[in-house]
This record gives structure tokens, C-alpha cells and sequence, in this order.
């Protein structure tokens, strides 16, 4: 169990899927906001398994115990909204 979130990719305007593990969850819930960009540090990438798979993206982005997420407020890229 944990938290399933899509992220966008501005770099190559796609879509990947995030999981945060439950026993983390509680860590990173504060800093996480609808609406709000993100930067993403220290993270590990894995294959999606089907089962879970809520986006068509090959791999994931795994929450890890060195994670830091911060909140970008100037020099936010432009996000196409039709992604």
C-alpha cells in the first residue's frame, strides 16, 4: 500500500507514475499540493508492473528513505496543459 501519484515530465512532456510507500507517506504528505511543481532529489526508477499500472509510462519513480521533494517557486517551466 502507499500513495500513487502522475507526474509530469517537462523535460520530455510526459507523464510518469510515483509511488510513495505507506511507511512514508506521512513524511511526505505536508509537502505535496494540488496544483503545485515539484522538484524530485535522490529517488530510484523501476519497471511498472501491469497490475498497478495507472499511466502508460514503461517505469515509475520510487519514493526512497533520501527523498527530498521541494516546491518550486520562480522559474517554473512552462507545462503544456494538454499533456
Amino acid at each position: 500500500m502507499g500513495i500513487m501519484i502522475p507526474f509530469l515530465d517537462e523535460k520530455v512532456n510526459s507523464v510518469i507514475h510515483e509511488f510513495i510507500p505507506a511507511e512514508r507517506a506521512n513524511h511526505y504528505m505536508p509537502s505535496l499540493k494540488a496544483g503545485s511543481i515539484m522538484k524530485v532529489d535522490c529517488f530510484e526508477v523501476d519497471r511498472c508492473s501491469s497490475m498497478y499500472k495507472i499511466i502508460h509510462h514503461p517505469f515509475l519513480i520510487c519514493f526512497i528513505s533520501p527523498t527530498i521533494i521541494d516546491e518550486v517557486i520562480t522559474g517554473t517551466p512552462e507545462i503544456n496543459l494538454q499533456s
